[in-house]
């Protein structure tokens, strides 16, 4: 363990637990989960380049969703694995400096494109007969290409700042991942500066913006459904967005929890880290199948195709 207050040229990351019997527990369980993020997202994003009843503004962000489920898992739980497997908890200083970079961009990718699905949302119920022509694939795009580098700008000004933090009490990270706050808590150098930068814009670019955006969206949303006149109608409203809705309230949840209100309590922030970077991304691609009668018609169509294919007959 460095002691003696420098800079470091590696760090050690403690894992989600450090206690001996429990490790070939955690591991199978990330794997498991990994590997079921992994499929269900990757089987969604096929689905939905393949089947062309898929091509439509509200699929093409979920695609992007899939991708970036798919990039924040495998950025964050595959150290969970390789340490397991080589017996070896040292990182790199660079290696982290850049898992923590992409950690944020990516999480902050996650909220910007889940605000453009809430405005797609908005705009198909709220605004139907106008829908196809405003939501055309050049507007997609531009959403999705802006979503995706705000994601990555957004993270720039602190990461420079982390990176050039010079003096550390330890080079122990009680984290799975080097995340922004762990990596703080270590540092001696004066951090005032990055802990406001931080915690202004974490404010601004991942929960106000986008959370007051998603608000607003649902609020309309919500007003439009009730004034549907039949019960049909209205469930008919209502079930388009419900997935959606239900991966923002449980994101939202869980990053207010680990970040405003427990972020003082290691376990706690380890749990909740957990359950965002693998359990969340586990359920988005259950979610919108589960619940999508067009996501499961594709499944059933493309399946029956890889049939004929290949010659089978079940």
């Amino acid at each position: 363990m460095v002691v003696n207050h420098t800079g470091v040229t590696y760090f050690v990351i403690k894992g989600i637990s450090i206690a001996p019997e429990l490790q070939v527990s955690i591991f199978l369980l990330v794997l498991l989960i990994y590997v079921i993020t992994l499929g269900g997202n990757i089987t969604i994003f096929l689905l939905i380049y393949l089947d062309n009843c898929l091509h439509t503004p509200m699929y093409f962000f979920l695609a992007n969703l899939s991708a970036v489920d798919i990039s924040i898992s495998t950025v964050t739980l595959h150290r969970i694995l390789v340490n397991f497997v080589t017996k070896d908890n040292n990182m790199g200083f660079s290696a982290c400096m850049t898992q923590s970079f992409f950690f944020g961009s990516l999480s902050g990718h996650e909220l910007f494109i889940l605000t453009a699905m809430s405005c797609d949302r908005y705009m198909a119920i709220c605004k139907p007969l106008n829908y196809y022509m405003i939501m055309n694939f050049k507007t997609c795009s531009v959403l999705a290409s802006f979503c995706w580098l705000l994601g990555f700008i957004q993270v720039i000004p602190y990461s420079v700042m982390l990176v050039s933090i010079s003096c550390y009490s330890s080079n122990e990270i009680d984290h799975f991942f080097c995340d922004l706050l762990p990596v703080m808590k270590i540092a001696c150098s004066d951090i005032s500066v990055l802990e406001a930068l931080s915690f202004i814009q974490g404010i601004i670019m991942f929960f106000l913006t986008p959370f007051c955006l998603t608000f607003i969206s649902y609020f309309l949303i919500i007003n439009a459904i009730i004034k549907i006149p039949s019960n049909i109608g209205r469930r008919k409203a209502f079930y388009t967005c419900s997935s959606h809705l239900t991966v923002v309230i449980l994101l939202y949840t869980t990053l207010i929890l680990q970040y405003l209100i427990l972020n003082n309590s290691f376990g706690s922030t380890k749990l909740f880290s957990l359950f965002n970077t693998a359990i969340v991304p586990m359920l988005n691609p259950i979610l919108y199948s589960l619940k999508n009668k067009d996501v499961k018609s594709s499944f059933k169509r493309e399946l029956g195709s890889i049939k004929n294919k290949i010659g089978l007959n079940f």
